[in-house]
């Protein structure tokens, strides 16, 4: 068979279960939740689901539906594929959501499948992720791309004294969140850490396995490293794990965006010094919030209040609905979040 039509196949293939899941019930990473009797609903399209990082973004996302009164539809591709996670908006057209609020894994190619949507009525957004040049009506942010950044240098290079080289292991080379805060991570080091050194930036791809082999070649490429950077949820632990299996710990200093059930055990061995979080429930339960108040026809306002978050800022001129300020996790904190 041919790889054009096994992709056919497969996109056929999920389509029909997306079908079936948008009537589910509440459980396992996907299916809905309703918060109301018909009325509106919203649904969250994360990169990928069945991750912890997808789980907590779902919890939050129902959470909302049950406060507000919405019907809460959470669905994802099983893999960080572009063009399955296409599949899946445009299933959720075919499937009549008021609102469809996406974490893109590659902006450009998702723009036009949210004019589709828009272009049907539907209201649409992006969170976790954004995608600046399409119609999306709001980006909502777990916390500026600087503030993310610059938090990540400061946790790896603290350990490392200030100078070194380190290097990054990113996810996906289109993730336009992942891009940003590299962007920003390296724009800090120049300034505030003018002797570290930025030796290389490799891409696993959404997966831990690659970035532990991934972060190994680092290790065995460059013998004056002593830092590592997991820029996502999957390589975070992923670069930790490789410090440790190769006997790096105290040597090798890490740090990155992981989620604290997958980062604990690596801040307890002191394979990683911090992570870079925030709370990932609430990031789903206001992702969850922008799209049922769009999806209303209401207007975000430029400061709102929001339920069990409280105060959150809007930004007419970016369509930027800011989540906060990063979480450090640490062994001193870790134990209190579970997921």
């Amino acid at each position: 068979m041919s790889s054009s039509s096994a992709r056919a196949l497969c996109s056929i293939a999920l389509i029909s279960a997306l079908a079936l899941t948008g009537c589910a019930t509440n459980g396992g990473s996907g299916g809905s939740t309703s918060g109301a009797d018909g009325g509106l609903t919203v649904a969250v399209v994360p990169k990928i689901q069945g991750v912890p990082f997808a789980d907590a973004i779902k919890r939050g996302a129902d959470d909302a539906a049950e406060e507000f009164g919405f019907t809460s539809n959470f669905v994802g591709p099983t893999a960080a594929d572009p063009s399955a996670q296409a599949d899946v908006v445009r299933s959720l057209m075919q499937q009549g959501a008021n609102a469809i609020v996406v974490a893109p894994n590659d902006p450009d190619s998702m723009g036009p499948v949210l004019k589709e949507a828009q272009d049907r009525g539907i209201a649409v957004g992006t969170v976790d992720t954004d995608a600046p040049d399409s119609v999306r009506s709001v980006f909502v942010n777990q916390a500026s791309s600087a503030a993310i950044g610059q938090a990540l240098a400061d946790q790896v290079l603290t350990p490392m004294g200030g100078s070194g080289e380190f290097a990054i292991v990113s996810c996906g080379q289109t993730a336009s969140n992942l891009n940003s805060w590299i962007e920003e991570l390296k724009k800090y080091t120049a300034e505030k850490y003018p002797d570290a050194k930025i030796v290389d930036t490799v891409y696993a791809d959404e997966d831990e396995a690659n970035a532990v082999s991934m972060a190994k070649d680092l290790i065995n490429a460059h013998p004056n490293l002593t830092g590592l950077v997991g820029m996502c949820t999957p390589t975070a632990p992923g670069v930790a794990r490789a410090v440790e299996e190769t006997g790096n710990i105290g040597k090798i200093f890490t740090t990155g965006v992981g989620t604290p059930n997958s980062m604990a055990p690596y801040l307890e061995d002191g394979s990683s010094s911090a992570s870079v979080l925030w709370d990932v429930e609430n990031l789903g339960y206001l992702a969850g919030w922008a799209g049922y108040t769009l999806a209303s026809g209401d207007e975000i306002a430029a400061e709102n209040e929001v339920g069990r978050i409280g105060k959150v800022t809007y930004d007419s001129s970016t369509g930027e609905l800011l989540l906060g300020d990063p979480l450090i996790l640490t062994t001193a904190n870790v134990g209190d979040y579970d997921y």
